[in-house]
């Protein structure tokens, strides 16, 4: 690799292993002890005993760790997509409202069924996505100044 491409190689994968380390780390401390309080608080009725098994316990931490941590590369997405140039900013702006609605329901799937975590998930995932705008006007306003 040529020097330029490591250091832009470098700053990347930086970048992407601090987000996704962010979203596993926001998961862990957050999102999995509300998942565990749920689900061992839940029953379906008295006769029925809630047993959670080890395996069962490591999946479900394990999957909805993973997913948040791989949705936190959003801005990494962002600028991927932007730099081939199949989103702009002003398309990200316009989308707004329908991003909204996708993110709440990314936040549903990847959490269990309560509102109070739907919501602890939602805020940094909007978060993202406003730095996403950020992020893709960035790249959008350099590959202006190179086609000029």
């Amino acid at each position: 690799m040529h020097e330029n491409e490591r250091k832009y190689s470098r700053g990347g994968l930086l970048i992407s292993t601090l987000l996704f380390l962010i979203g596993i780390v926001f998961s862990y401390f957050l999102i999995v002890p509300l998942m565990v309080n749920f689900l061992g608080n839940y029953s379906v009725s008295q006769d029925v005993l809630n047993r959670i098994s080890l395996s069962s316990y490591i999946s479900s931490v394990v999957s909805v760790t993973f997913a948040v941590g791989v949705v936190f590369e959003l801005p990494i997405l962002v600028y991927f997509l932007t730099k081939i140039g199949i989103v702009t900013p002003d398309f990200l702006k316009k989308n707004r409202k329908y991003m909204i609605v996708v993110l709440l329901i990314v936040s549903a799937i990847i959490t269990p069924p309560d509102m109070f975590s739907q919501v602890l998930v939602f805020v940094p995932l909007w978060a993202l996505y406003e730095l996403s705008i950020l992020v893709s006007k960035r790249v959008h306003k350099r590959l202006l100044k190179k086609a000029v």
